[in-house]
This record gives structure tokens, sequence and C-alpha cells, in this order.
């Protein structure tokens, strides 16, 4: 009867601590994906054709869940519906990732992960412009948002553009066997690489808003992304095929980093990460989720450092110290708002909490799937006026299904 007592005591503090273990390997995996990524690039292979074989290798991955496991609960598909997710997928595919992959290959895969935390300051800033966020300055949790938008793109904007000296970790030494001043912290490429990632972020916000909504009319998660990623990877093919025509060999595949990167970041970006989030969220809260990003960051560097011998510079460890600070202050505010959501909608009648809008706020790494982090680092911005988002009566298509 001890010994019962005992084991029962054992997996109840295991089954407590599941999730920062989950967590935990989630953010080596993510921290692995930009690793590949980066050796991908630095043998130069053409980023066109990695986002196009990526979201290949995703659609394919997440599909067959898809198709069987929302059968009952996807929505029927309609012309509506399909514009948003054809807008969902070049603004995630063509607009976040090339962009981001571009700035990734000037500059390094650490700046590149730090300065993907400026997500959900940028979110913010837009969901107030477009009204989706009602300001009350003189409450703690939006000034504490405010503060928080404006450290993390600070922290941003000093990363780009002050370097400071070079700090030697584990005998780290100048990469070889590149491109004139690519990389070079001095050089125009840095900061061009920092405007690209930027123009990744921004993007990856206005997917994150206009996702927010398509959710409401089609609230099957899967589907959504494996609709994004299918109708991303045909508008992908139209970009890499203009952009390589005259470079066939771009396209070509091999028993080395030309599969394993694309194959690595299609499985577990939208198979294992995007379960993992979405089953840790569930049982511990979006904020719970989003507060391990920095830890990504730390994991990216240091296998940077340590295995593609980048440089580390004193700005972009003082950068990145300000972004993450301003990140939790962020995640903060936003945890204010998802609890006071949460007693709101307890107290709202039905109609009006069905007509309630949710914005999602994350930190999501740059080369992750369209949709996975999306669902796994919600942050909730709710706006509960009744007359959010009406849509009249439509007469009935046919299921597309997938």
């Amino acid at each position: 009867m001890g010994e019962q007592t005992y084991f029962e005591r054992l997996r109840g503090k295991f089954s407590n601590s599941k999730p920062y273990w989950l967590m935990l390997g989630l953010q080596f995996g993510s921290a692995g994906m930009y690793i590949v990524t980066m050796d991908y690039l630095n043998k130069g292979m053409s980023h066109f054709v990695f986002i196009v074989y990526r979201n290949a290798v995703a659609a394919i991955t997440l599909s067959p869940f898809a198709f069987f496991l929302e059968r009952k609960v996807r929505p029927k598909m309609t012309p509506r519906i399909f514009l948003e997710i054809m807008t969902l997928a070049f603004l995630e595919i063509i607009l976040d990732q090339c962009f981001s992959l571009l700035g990734m290959k000037l500059t390094s895969a650490s700046f590149t992960s730090a300065v993907m935390n400026s997500v959900p300051s940028i979110t913010f800033v837009m969901a107030v412009i477009f009204r989706l966020e009602h300001m009350k300055i003189k409450e703690v949790r939006c000034q504490a948002k405010v503060i928080g938008t404006a450290a993390t793109l600070g922290g941003a904007f000093l990363m780009a553009l002050y370097k400071g000296p070079i700090v030697n970790v584990f005998g780290s030494s100048p990469i070889t066997g590149r491109p004139e001043n690519v990389n070079d912290p001095n050089g125009t490429h840095w900061v061009m690489g920092a405007f690209f990632l930027l123009i990744g972020c921004t993007a990856f916000s206005a997917f994150y808003i206009l996702q927010a909504i398509t959710l409401r009319k089609y609230p099957a998660e899967m589907s959504l992304s494996s609709w994004i990623c299918f109708l991303g990877t045909l508008q992908s093919i139209g970009v890499a095929a203009y952009a390589e025509r005259h470079n066939s060999h771009a396209w070509s595949l091999g028993w080395d980093i030309r599969f394993f990167a694309p194959a690595y970041s299609g499985i577990v970006t939208s198979g294992i990460q995007y379960y993992v989030q979405g089953l840790v969220m569930k049982t511990m809260g979006p904020v719970f989720v989003t507060a391990f990003n920095p830890l990504r960051m730390i994991i990216v560097t240091i296998l940077s450092i340590s295995i593609l011998s980048e440089q580390l510079h004193l700005g972009s460890i003082i950068g990145a110290v300000v972004v993450v600070v301003g990140l939790y202050l962020v995640a903060w505010g936003k945890a204010k708002d998802y609890n006071r959501s949460k007693l709101m909608g307890s107290e709202i009648d039905p109609p009006a909490k069905e007509n309630s809008l949710e914005l999602p706020v994350t930190a999501a790494p740059i080369i992750s799937n369209s949709n996975n982090d999306a669902k796994a680092q919600i942050l909730v911005i709710a706006d509960h006026k009744n007359n959010i988002d009406h849509e009249e009566p439509s007469i009935p298509k046919p299921n597309m299904g997938l």
C-alpha cells in the first residue's frame, strides 16, 4: 500500500512537470530548425525552393490528421473563406517566410531568433491601428503593453544599428566561405537583412490578425493549417519558378541538408510542435507557452556559435535582453487581458459571447509553419462589441473538405 502511494505521488509529480519538459524539448526542436535552415542557406541553396519543399512537407504531414480528426467539426468551404485562406497563405508563406529567410541569410540565425520576439509587439501596434485593441492608458496592463512594445522594437533596432565589439564565446571564429559582406555587421547587408526581418515580422502579425477572424468562420485549426500550407506551396512554386528560372539545379534534392532541412522544418514545426503546443496550451494557458520563447533564442545562440561558428556582438546581446524584457512586459499585459476576458465571458450572454473577437498575439519562430505557432502561443485580445463580424446568411455550398 505504501509503495502504491509512493508511485502515485511520483506519477503526480511527473504529470505536473510534464508541460515544462514538453516545452523544454520543443524549444530545442525549434532551435534545431534555425540551425539546419541556416546551414542550408550557408551552402548557397535557394530560400525560394526551400519554402516550396518545406510547405509541401507540412501539407503532406498535416492533411491526413486534419481530414480524419476534424471530419465532423470542419465547416463548409465558401468562396469568401477560400479567398481569406489564399490571403493568409500569401501573408505567411510568401511575405513572411520569403523576407524572413532572406533576412536570415543576410544576418545570422541567432540575430533572427532574437528579432522574431518582436512579433507580439508589432501585432499589438497593428491591433491598435485597426481598433481591435481598446487602450485605457491609465490602467497598468495597458502601460505595460505600451512600454513593452517600445522596448521590443527599440531592442530590434538596436541590434540592427549597433554591433559593438565581438564577444568571444566558446572560441568562436569568423565564418569563411561566404560572399563578401554577407553576415558582416559592418556592411550594408546586415542592415538590409534586419529590415527584411522586420518586414517578415509585420507580415506575420498581419497573418495572425486575419487568422483570428478566419478561425471564427472556419473553426477547424488543423484543416485551416493544411489549406494554408497547400495553397502557400502553390503560390511559392510560382515565385520560386520565376526567381530560379535560370538555375534549374536549385530544385535538385539529395540525401543531405537539401532534403533534411525542408523535411525537418515541415515535420517538426507542422507536426510535433503543432500538437505539443496545443496540448500544453489547453492545460497551462497561452502565456505559459509564450514565456519559453526567449529560451529558444538562447539555445539558438549557443548552437550558432558552437556549430555554425557565428560571431556574437555586444550590441546583439544588449538588444536581445531589451527585446526579451519588452516581450515579457507585453505578455504580462496580455495575460491580464486574457484573465479579464475570461471573467467577462462568463458574465455576458451567449449571443454576445459568440460575437466577440479574439485576436492572437504571438512570438513565433520565423520559419515555423504558417499555423502551428498560432494555436500554440495565443495571447487573447477580446473585443466584446456585439456588432463585430456579423455575417449575412448564405446559401449552403458543397463541402470542399481538404
